[in-house]
């Protein structure tokens, strides 16, 4: 019976979370803005001619922990994709995960580490920031890359490695032939259209080497043919470079300083069973980038069935 009573509680605690978060994202929505508001090149032939700096943020976990993970910020100079700034911490999240609730678990996190760029090299600063994430493609509209654009002010992508199901959109066999017949060739695209009749993003093929494709939707103070022409742009391979470079340093911040950081967290989780996961992670793993590339490769030489 007290089991029963904690969790009916827990369960009424968490109700009472959600129903807060509903409230706080209709107003944030309202500060949405889903059109271009930034030009950054000279003429159409040439958007991105004016852009000099592209951010990539990504939130990695390790294997078997749930509460905490390495929050990342990678900025990287445009159009040559090199690492300019990179601010890796590790964070434990206190929040409950909430299905199409994620931004208010992790994005405090996302903007911390842009806050400390901001006061440590405001000349390194992103003009936009590509987020491993949606945006738009959401139930409600406003997925993790709009709640970081409003809650900054910069401009934001939501590049998602899978399709999330939204308005009857799904990855059934209607989609694989959409991807099979449509996505030809490297920066080939389609809209992904809801059964309401609403846009919410677009589907890409990044790489000719590629055959899966990432779904891009417009976070903040982008249109969304700029934000497919953009993450476009900085593919070399499927997943795009700033996010691509996020995933990768923040795996190997984990691997390298998670025991080390748990030890000093307040919550004081044992840390016995994670060091045996981390261990068998490293084995399995090896140097880091060069089996990522690896595998992403893999993954990208995998066809859509």
């Amino acid at each position: 019976m007290a089991s029963n009573d904690s969790e009916e509680s827990e369960q009424l605690v968490e109700n009472e979370i959600v129903e807060t978060w509903k409230r706080e994202q209709i107003e944030l929505k309202k500060k949405l803005v889903t059109e271009d508001c930034i030009n950054w090149g000279v003429s159409s032939d040439e958007p991105f001619s004016e852009l000099n700096l592209i951010g990539g943020v990504d939130i990695s976990f390790p294997k078997g922990d749930a509460d905490h993970a390495c929050a990342c910020l990678i900025v990287l100079s445009f159009p040559d994709l090199k690492v300019v700034y990179e601010d890796l911490t590790m964070v434990h999240l206190s929040s409950p995960y909430v299905p199409e609730y994620l931004a208010f678990r992790e994005v405090e996190f996302l903007v911390n580490c842009v806050s400390r760029l901001l006061k440590s090299k405001p000349e390194l600063v992103p003009q936009v920031i590509l987020v491993d994430g949606n945006g738009m493609l959401h139930p409600r509209g406003f997925g993790i890359a709009c709640h970081l654009g409003v809650l900054t002010g910069i401009p934001t992508v939501g590049v998602a490695k899978t399709l999330f199901h939204v308005d009857g959109i799904q990855r059934d066999s209607q989609h694989a032939d959409q991807v099979k017949n449509l996505l030809k060739t490297s920066g080939d695209s389609f809209p992904l259209q809801g059964s309401s009749g609403t846009i919410w993003g677009k589907a890409l093929r990044s790489t000719d080497r590629s055959c899966n494709p990432i779904y891009v939707s417009v976070g903040h103070k982008i249109g969304l043919e700029t934000a497919v022409r953009l993450t476009h742009a900085c593919c070399q391979y499927r997943i795009p470079e700033p996010i691509r470079q996020a995933d990768i340093r923040s795996r190997e911040y984990l691997r390298q300083h998670y025991m080390e950081e748990l030890k000093s967290c307040s919550c004081k989780k044992d840390t016995t069973i994670n060091n045996e996961i981390l261990t068998v992670e490293k084995d399995q793993q090896g140097n880091g980038e060069s089996h990522l590339e690896e595998l992403q490769q893999s993954v990208d030489d995998i066809n859509l069935e």
